[in-house]
């Protein structure tokens, strides 16, 4: 068994050939927004790719180039709520603070909508959100209210949002396949939060050694669980593959 992961986890780590590029779009309040296009056939499906709160695009470094091995395109995407990572700053937090738009962790959303819409000048296949901590909550309501959604990677999802917003009853609309990943602390949590999804639906990963990592950084080589996590991972989609 311990071989089977170390070779999955090589497979993974491999760079393939790809370009990454910054480029940047608007969301519908006319706030700019930056991103990086990891872009390896435009026929391709994308993944969506967002950050946890304080943080930026540059959370994703490590992991865009995994998930490009799977045969999917990504885009990493700087959300007006943030901060830097990985020596990567925000710049649409930035932006918005300049323009004094609002910057709570719900404004966000606007941000993943137009996010959804930018990727349709390549292809019309239905993405895969990812999100992390308040955007993996963000993912699940989106995913909720909107039909070009395939499938939901939520990395230690939460209630970021109460009052004015609950996510437990924004999510029972959900009909796709969703991964849910929790550290051990948050999992009894997570599963309360996320009860109103149908259980045939979610695939949940809580460490079986370590305590985890929060949100994305679950996937980081740094995490205790990063092995455990890749591997459940890697099952969940080639369960949606062909779905």
């Amino acid at each position: 068994m311990r071989l089977i992961i170390s070779l999955i986890i090589s497979f993974c780590i491999a760079f393939s050939g790809f370009s990454q590029k910054k480029i940047s779009f608007y969301a519908s309040d006319s706030l700019k927004i930056t991103a990086d296009l990891y872009l390896k056939d435009y026929k391709l499906p994308f993944i969506l790719l967002f950050h946890q709160g304080g943080a930026s695009r540059g959370e994703y470094t490590e992991i865009a180039a995994r998930l490009m091995k799977l045969d999917y395109n990504c885009l990493a995407v700087d959300l007006r709520s943030g901060g830097k990572m990985n020596y990567v700053i925000n710049e649409t937090a930035q932006r918005a603070l300049e323009m004094t738009k609002k910057v709570e962790f719900a404004d966000a959303r606007k941000d993943i909508l137009a996010s959804i819409n930018y990727i349709r000048k390549f292809n019309k296949k239905p993405v895969i959100l990812f999100g992390s901590s308040y955007s993996a909550s963000l993912c699940l309501i989106v995913a909720s209210e909107t039909p070009d959604v395939k499938a939901v990677v939520a990395l230690s999802p939460g209630e970021y949002f109460r009052p004015e917003l609950i996510v437990k009853d924004e999510i029972s609309d959900i009909n796709v396949p969703v991964f849910i990943s929790s550290t051990s602390l948050e999992y009894e949590y997570i599963i309360q939060m996320i009860s109103p999804i149908p259980s045939e639906n979610v695939s949940i990963f809580r460490p079986g050694k370590g305590r985890g990592s929060h949100g994305a950084k679950m996937l980081w080589q740094e995490s205790d669980s990063s092995d455990e996590c890749w591997l459940e991972l890697l099952m969940f989609f080639k369960k949606i593959r062909y779905t």
